[in-house]
């Protein structure tokens, strides 16, 4: 008989609703504001101590706060708040509380029931210009960049010197000048003669000063002021590409990551749920320096003493050579495993100058120590009393530099070995995920860090969702008072597409901006135009003379190849423009791309469906479509 589906295929259809109705339930709860704290380090807990510390200080201001608990094995904690205006005082009060070995991050707690949780769902992720997300303003540190540069330059000029068998004594000064000083002129004139031949870019000049000893000859060098913002330049660019390559390993649906001005860097990223952890990875500069570990009898100018930074080593200290094999910017790859004792490591991949640079130096000292040093940007914060009285809170810089390992080289190491001595498999993976998205070129530092104001996410929110319920009312009263009967049928089915749009949007993980809403607006008026063309295709078989049944059948069966031509060509659009587009173009493109796709299967299989258990199989002699 025509017009009637066998059993399975309605037990398809209705199994698809409700998966739908299932995995969109998550956004009918909205997430509670709170804080989320982690260590400055991967390797610090976060004990139930620290955690009751937090909360007493926050009842100690008035702050009310409830649901405090740790995650993750110790890894974090996340403290619910009642309202949004309560999280920038809340933050200030923990971070003081806690102090600068510990992250203090604004965040939205999920409150999606167990029930829906253990079987994977969960709400979709809003945009930053809805809610759920972080935006940070970060400050490149270009002085350290050129400091970095001509630490690089006195470095190789001394070895440089020693090549060509000058002898003189060769220093950074004030960190801008390189000093060379020397016993005679000609000395002095043949050393700034090979320095320039090798070295064009820095701008030397001859200096004579007269000492107790007698008189120095002595030449100054100096970066160009162009050379300086060449390099300025150059960092925050790096900068920039390293910090996209850290948003895609924490694995963030569209980030914005853009210049600002001449040294800063803006990144957003919405729907992100570990704000602390993006914070510690965005932030860190983790960067590695490979140094020979220096003889007992080498003069303190060619060797510092840094602190070893394994906490089973605390207070130990090794004595590192001055001069730097290779830096952090060398790593091609890295990955965190296990050695063969179930210890935490490190397996390293180097790029061919950075393998090279290696072999050359491990060669030529095998059974000597090689230290790897961890260089990491941190800040003291004080506090301090302004001119009117008002606290003010100060913020200072450092590079914090301790050693993690310093393994007796076996044999010369080439493009891959490993580095160990790490304290977890957390530090592990974390030290890997630095270097492989990449080193940065200087360090930076956090000046700006917000959520976008509750006022805003929900006033967007509230105008997108009565767009939709105003767009939806008016396509129901039109589709109910024109087609009647069928016209319910695609209300139904229209109202399926609009859960199964939801469900997939949070399945998949995708992000719903301000312009995704405009998607959903749009599918809703799209989604009833397939029904609109087999209703009208209905209604002309019906004045051609068929019967009601045949005109149902072929209503349905000749409309539907004119529907998919309309919804590819779209759909093939919205590819397009995911494909070239940015940021709310690809937010809008994705919605309307699912929005196509459920709403062909409502109009084709949903709404025939529907018309099928209404009036298939019995002895129709009139349909109520208008």
């Amino acid at each position: 008989m025509i017009n009637q589906y066998p059993l399975w295929k309605y037990l398809m259809v209705l199994a698809t609703v409700l998966l739908g109705v299932f995995y969109a339930a998550p956004n009918l709860y909205r997430p509670d504001p709170a804080l989320q704290i982690s260590g400055e380090s991967s390797s610090k807990q976060i004990t139930a101590r620290i955690l009751d510390g937090a909360t007493a200080a926050l009842q100690q201001a008035g702050i009310e706060q409830f649901g405090a608990e740790v995650q993750g094995e110790g890894r974090s904690a996340l403290i619910r708040l009642r309202s949004n205006e309560e999280q920038l005082e809340a933050q200030a009060v923990l971070q003081r509380t806690l102090g600068d070995g510990f992250i203090v991050a604004l965040n939205l707690a999920p409150t999606t029931p167990t029930w829906l949780s253990d079987y994977g769902a969960k709400p979709m992720k809003l945009g930053l210009d809805l809610s759920g997300g972080v935006h940070f303003k970060l400050e490149v540190d270009t002085d350290a960049a050129i400091l970095r540069r001509l630490e690089y330059y006195t470095t190789a000029t001394k070895k440089l010197l020693r090549e060509e068998r000058i002898r003189g004594f060769v220093s950074l000064e004030d960190e801008r000048e390189i000093v060379g000083r020397f016993r005679d002129e000609a000395t002095r004139d043949e050393a700034m003669s090979a320095v320039r031949t090798r070295f064009p870019e820095l701008t030397l000049r001859r200096q004579d000063t007269v000492a107790d000893t007698g008189t120095n000859f002595e030449f100054r060098g100096e970066l160009a002021e162009a050379t300086r913002q060449e390099i300025a330049r150059y960092a925050v660019a790096q900068n920039l590409t390293t910090l996209r390559n850290r948003v895609n390993e924490l694995g963030v649906s569209e980030p914005l990551v853009q210049p600002q001005g001449k040294n800063r860097i803006v990144v957003e990223l919405p729907g992100i749920q570990d704000t602390a952890e993006a914070k510690r990875i965005l932030g860190k500069t983790a960067n590695l320096e490979f140094r020979l570990v220096a003889g007992a009898n080498a003069p303190l100018s060619e060797r510092q003493e840094f602190e070893y930074r394994s906490a089973a080593r605390a207070g130990a200290k090794a004595w590192l050579e001055r001069e730097v094999i290779i830096t952090g910017e060398r790593v091609a790859n890295a990955q965190a495993s296990f050695d063969q004792n179930g210890r935490p490591n490190v397996n390293i991949s180097l790029d061919s100058e950075g393998g090279t640079a290696m072999h050359r130096s491990t060669r030529n000292n095998i059974k000597r120590r090689m230290g790897v040093l961890f260089i990491e940007r941190k800040t003291r914060t004080r506090y301090e009393a302004g001119e009117d009285g008002e606290e003010v809170i100060v913020k200072q810089s450092y590079d914090e530099k301790k050693v993690i390992t310093a393994p007796v080289i076996q044999s010369a190491l080439g493009a891959q070995f490993q580095i160990t001595g790490l304290d977890s498999t957390q530090e592990a993976s974390e030290l890997a995920l630095l270097l492989r998205a990449g080193a940065l070129a200087a360090p930076i530092d956090f000046v700006e860090e917000r959520t976008v104001g509750p006022s805003l996410g929900a006033e967007n929110i509230a105008k997108g969702v009565a767009s939709v319920q105003i767009g939806l009312a008016a396509v129901v009263l039109f589709m109910v008072l024109y087609y009647r009967v069928f016209g319910v049928a695609a209300v139904i089915a229209l109202t399926s597409n609009l859960v199964l749009l939801l469900a997939c949007m949070s399945i998949i993980g995708a992000t719903l901006t301000l312009p995704g809403i405009a998607g959903i607006v749009l599918t809703v008026g799209m989604a009833v135009d397939a029904n609109v063309l087999i209703f009208a295709r209905i209604r002309e078989e019906l004045k051609g003379g068929l019967s009601p049944q045949m005109a149902i059948h072929a209503g349905f069966e000749r409309a539907v190849v004119t529907i998919l031509d309309a919804n590819l060509t779209t759909l093939l659009v919205a590819v397009i423009l995911y494909a070239v587009g940015t940021g709310p173009v690809k937010g809008f493109a994705v919605t309307l791309s699912i929005g196509i796709l459920t709403s062909m299967f409502t109009a084709i299989l949903g709404t025939r469906a529907l018309i099928n258990l209404i009036y298939g199989g019995r002895n129709v002699k009139r349909l109520a479509i208008g």
